[in-house]
């Protein structure tokens, strides 16, 4: 087990701001521009109204779905140190794209005395009770926008792999090549083309490769040793063949076998992961070798490995997603799976371990088996699922500005002044006053102004639609993790945990804890509420399938349901034969 030390003591902060920019390493524009563009915003919505100087510019190109990012972390060192008090970024998705470690980070932040402002919201506060559920929802949302960009992304690969085309870095003996398109094409495939074609240099010496291996008389070491004595290496510039100053000769075959199985140098696209088989998809490039020959060369090889042991490869429950947390500076260290004697009968014993840091490891089977009853504890009581679902729609479509009526209001209200407004140029136009050709462009006007007010009220409608039912199906999972979980058989497990769970963090004595993902964290955060003043109020909520409540449930509902955050009480006002079954008020 890990030791602990006495956390050191934290510096009081210098008055001052952190700039933060971040552009990811994916966005078409240039870097440079995108950066000029997010310091101007700060600085004109931000900077130019505080008289705090600015201690340091921090940048980072890299994706905000990882906290890996030298800027960031650099300024989260800084921040500890109390070299400034503010840190403020153009949008709350430039802090960062993972909800759970954004927030986290904030936190950890404001625990040193530093806050967080926005430059295009200069006045949300992420501690305030109110702004946190705007700050989480925009963080969210910047996840569901990285989502779909990998959706269309992969969209587009798929279509061009249906076209014939290679998405990716062309094999060895093949060059990945790119030229700007003409007047006629660019609409319909873009600016560039891109294709892949045969290497003049390399191409011969792959194809020697292959007749080597057709020949069937060489191993794959011997064919390394060949090409090796050729003076041929591989494109990266490694040697088929690596020879030690005593003089041990280790030939490098991985490599080798891995281009005798690739259908690109027989001219095939093949794409498990995709759904794309061998000999379904033709490539619209040179193959080096004919389909009959590959297909020989697979035999080959097949023949070879028939007779050969596989080890059989570990499979760790909480791969990628659980961290060891480090007491001293309240910071966490990923654990990777490791597996001591792996080549043993029964396989080894497995552990997760923090790389580099010896004697810091749990058994697998002692930190895996304590998942099920973490996870039974974030269930949900059946019975509290409409008083929870009443409360969670509230808080996030009020927030969001679909139960204010305002809106509405103001819509309905200026569907009703064309209407109106119509109807007096009808008597105008009746009475010859305006002629026919006016009373054309006015219609077609209010024809424009009653789609774009209908269509308003439509998105309103559909979009409260949407998180309801996102809800609901949050909700529904989260109310029977603990028994879906354990009936799951074990791929299925990981990906369950990859959709609720963002993290799994252990102490040092293995106990562990999750981070949930949104709406999980908040729906959690809710029941362990009522729950709590259900217990502090020694009763349990009278509730009525049909959504109805009496005078007495009525008084029940109000007593026993107070939750929110920082003292913030919220309280349900039931109403009696009302088609909604809660009303949540505030108190003023």
């Amino acid at each position: 087990m890990a030791t602990t030390r006495k956390p050191k003591p934290i510096a009081a902060p210098q008055p001052g701001w952190a700039v933060y920019l971040r552009t990811s390493s994916d966005e078409n524009q240039k870097p440079e521009l995108s950066r000029a563009r997010q310091r101007f915003v700060i600085e004109k919505n931000v900077l130019e109204r505080s008289e705090l100087p600015v201690y340091e510019e921090y940048v980072d190109v890299l994706s905000g779905k990882t906290p890996v990012r030298k800027g960031y972390q650099k300024l989260l060192e800084d921040a500890r140190l109390g070299k400034f008090s503010f840190v403020v970024v153009e949008r709350a998705d430039r802090f960062g794209r993972n909800d759970t470690e954004a927030l986290r980070a904030i936190d950890e932040l404001y625990d040193f005395g530093v806050a967080v402002r926005f430059a295009n919201s200069p006045d949300l506060d992420p501690m305030d009770p109110d702004d946190r559920v705007i700050v989480t929802l925009s963080f969210t949302l910047a996840r569901r926008e990285s989502a779909l960009l990998g959706i269309r992304v992969k969209g587009g690969l798929q279509a061009k792999r249906q076209e014939g085309g290679y998405v990716s870095l062309a094999p060895d003996g093949y060059l990945n090549v790119e030229a700007r398109t003409t007047q006629d094409v660019k609409k319909l495939q873009g600016r560039v083309a891109h294709w892949i074609e045969q290497d003049p240099e390399r191409a011969p010496i792959w194809r020697y490769a292959w007749d080597l291996l057709l020949e069937d008389r060489l191993t794959l070491d011997e064919i390394a040793e060949a090409l090796h004595a050729k003076g041929y290496r591989y494109r990266s510039g490694r040697p088929f063949v690596e020879v030690s100053p005593k003089g041990k000769r280790k030939p490098n075959i991985s490599t080798l076998s891995n281009a005798f199985h690739n259908w690109t140098y027989a001219g095939w696209i093949v794409s498990p992961n995709n759904g794309i088989p061998p000999k379904t998809l033709l490539g619209n490039w040179k193959p080096l070798v004919t389909t009959e020959e590959f297909e020989r060369g697979l035999e080959i090889l097949a023949h070879r490995n028939q007779h050969r042991s596989v080890r059989r490869k570990q499979d760790y429950l909480l791969k990628g997603m659980i961290f060891y947390f480090v007491h001293e500076g309240k910071s966490l260290a990923r654990l990777t799976g490791s597996t001591s004697n792996a080549g043993r009968p029964g396989g080894g014993t497995q552990y997760y371990r923090v790389a580099g840091a010896g004697g810091i490891s749990f058994l697998c089977c002692d930190i895996d088996k304590q998942i099920p009853l973490e996870l039974s504890r974030i269930q949900v009581d059946p019975e509290l699922v409409p008083v929870i679902r009443a409360s969670y729609t509230y808080e996030l479509a009020d927030k969001l500005g679909h139960l204010r009526p305002d809106d509405r209001l103001q819509l309905q209200a200026a569907l009703k002044a064309v209407d109106d407004e119509e109807t007096r140029m009808v008597r105008l136009f009746a009475a010859g006053k305006i002629t026919e050709a006016i009373w054309d462009n006015l219609w077609a006007e209010w024809q424009d102004r009653r789609n774009q007010l209908r269509r308003s009220l439509e998105s309103l409608d559909q979009e409260r639609e949407i998180h309801i039912n996102n809800l609901d199906i949050a909700l529904e999972i989260i109310a029977k993790i603990g028994l879906l979980y354990n009936s799951l058989d074990r791929s299925d497990q990981k990906e369950l945990l990859r959709q609720v769970v963002d993290r799994v963090v252990v102490n040092s004595d293995g106990k562990i804890r999750l981070e949930l993902r949104t709406p999980f964290a908040y729906l959690k955060d809710l029941t362990d509420e009522i729950r709590t003043i259900e217990r502090r109020k020694g009763m349990r909520p009278q509730m009525k399938t049909s959504g109805n409540y009496s005078a007495s449930s009525q008084e029940q509902c109000s007593n026993w349901l107070q939750s929110g955050w920082g003292g913030r009480i919220r309280t349900y006002e039931c109403r009696i034969q009302s088609p909604e079954p809660c009303r949540l008020a505030t108190p003023q």
